[in-house]
């Protein structure tokens, strides 16, 4: 077996949400319990550090990486989905694992996956957990995937709970108010372990207490205990000036994620540098200040406020929820250009009457769809957006519409390009 016909025997052969919509997820973790059975249960073997919430996660979990990888701890990551390549998923200080260990893990365990009738996610969990495991990873960061109480990353007992935040998302699975899908995050909370969480929010903050109340888990609010007193964006890096309510003296770090929504981020991943400096981890400030000047190459995190190309300037970003898009807009405002040419794209389960009465009238559009069929015909967006007032064309690819939005724009404009991890994956393709 190639690499190729391993990774098309897991996209063929299992339901897959990216793909297939809700009808991929399973209501219960016996799979993935019965899969790492038959693996000698590698959840159990490694520490780990577990991270939900609506936005931030994956950012926060590079971000933490990072700064373990800089710590000098082998450290595994275990992200979804992936952009552009399936090992993106899966690293090991940074590194997606080889593509024999994909080959070598379907060969031999075709038989269970046959057996077990598991979803494309469930599986991938288990490689990953075997994979760190047979590593022997010092640490794994483990993002979920999708809520957390029934998310197959969830069989694991970590050192630490992270939840970054609450908003509206896939709400025909989560719940339809923000307490419902809070009480799903919370599901990620063990006994005994401590959480962290990013946001306080006053709508949820008696969601999480009363479950970490249970669990006689140690909760706190990494935006209580750090706040950013400035921030700016030069020589290519975001400045952030933060202050712990318990310190006299600022700190300053320079991020190579230069998104102004990495301020929250970077609160709670400091929060989480706190809670594993006491769990005995060695990590100093200078640890953290040289990882998050360069936590794309350390971790290869891709599609947050990524800049692609300049004359015209190229910006993608992967938020897609209501929260995402707000702090997206508020980046785009906060960057000099002339005019703004949209090149997006979103999946059929989002949201229009929310979200597009939020984007700009003065903006150009280039309504586009990517091959797979959970997104939305672009003719479909093109003509829910016309109610709104934005202006534009339909195209069936990113491509064209990139193509078609460079050949509008000045040199002095700005593309952006997202609405969907996946329009920003097939646009990654085309860099």
């Amino acid at each position: 077996m190639q690499y190729e016909e391993a990774v098309d025997y897991l996209y063929a052969r299992l339901p897959m949400f990216t793909r297939d919509g809700a009808s991929a997820l399973k209501k219960d973790l016996t799979n993935t319990y019965r899969l790492c059975e038959a693996l000698g249960n590698p959840q159990e073997r490694f520490k780990a550090v577990h991270i939900a919430g609506t936005n931030g996660k994956g950012s926060t979990s590079h971000m933490l990486a990072a700064i373990l990888q800089a710590a000098g701890y082998k450290t595994g990551l275990y992200t979804s989905p992936h952009l552009l390549d399936f090992r993106e998923r899966i690293r090991i200080n940074g590194v997606m694992i080889a593509k024999q260990a994909v080959v070598d893990f379907v060969g031999e365990y075709q038989p269970l996956i046959a057996a077990v009738e598991p979803s494309f996610f469930e599986v991938t969990v288990a490689m990953a957990f075997k994979c760190f495991a047979d590593e022997q990873v010092d640490i794994a960061i483990v993002e979920t995937g999708l809520g957390g109480r029934l998310d197959s990353t969830n069989i694991i007992t970590p050192l630490l709970s992270i939840i970054t935040n609450i908003g509206y998302d896939h709400i025909q699975l989560l719940g339809n108010t923000l307490q419902e899908i809070a009480s799903e995050k919370a599901g990620i909370i063990k006994p005994g372990v401590p959480v962290i969480i990013g946001e306080w929010q006053m709508e949820v903050a008696g969601v999480f207490e009363r479950a970490a109340a249970v669990h006689a888990s140690r909760l706190m609010y990494a935006s209580q205990l750090w706040q950013v007193t400035s921030m700016n964006k030069h020589s290519g890096f975001l400045h952030v000036n933060v202050n712990h309510r318990s310190a006299r003296n600022e700190a300053v770090y320079a991020l190579d994620l230069t998104g102004s929504y990495q301020t929250k981020n970077l609160a709670t991943v400091l929060c989480a540098v706190d809670e594993l400096r006491r769990m005995g981890f060695s990590i100093t400030d200078t640890h953290v200040g040289q990882a998050l000047m360069q936590v794309q190459h350390l971790t290869g995190l891709m599609g947050r406020w990524q800049t692609l190309s300049v004359d015209p300037l190229v910006i993608c970003d992967t938020g897609h929820n209501a929260d995402g898009w707000r702090e997206v807009l508020a980046n785009i405002s906060a960057t000099p250009h002339h005019a703004l040419h949209m090149v997006i794209g979103v999946m059929r389960d989002k949201d229009l009457n929310n979200m597009l009465p939020m984007l700009p009238r003065e903006a150009r559009y280039y309504f586009c769809q990517v091959a797979m069929p959970r997104a939305l015909p672009a003719q479909e967006l093109h003509a829910a957006a016309i109610n709104y007032g934005l202006e534009g064309s339909a195209f069936t690819s990113v491509r064209e519409a990139l193509q078609a939005a460079r050949q509008h724009a000045g040199a002095d404009d700005l593309i952006f390009v997202g609405g969907s991890t996946f329009v920003v994956g097939e646009l990654l393709a085309i860099y």
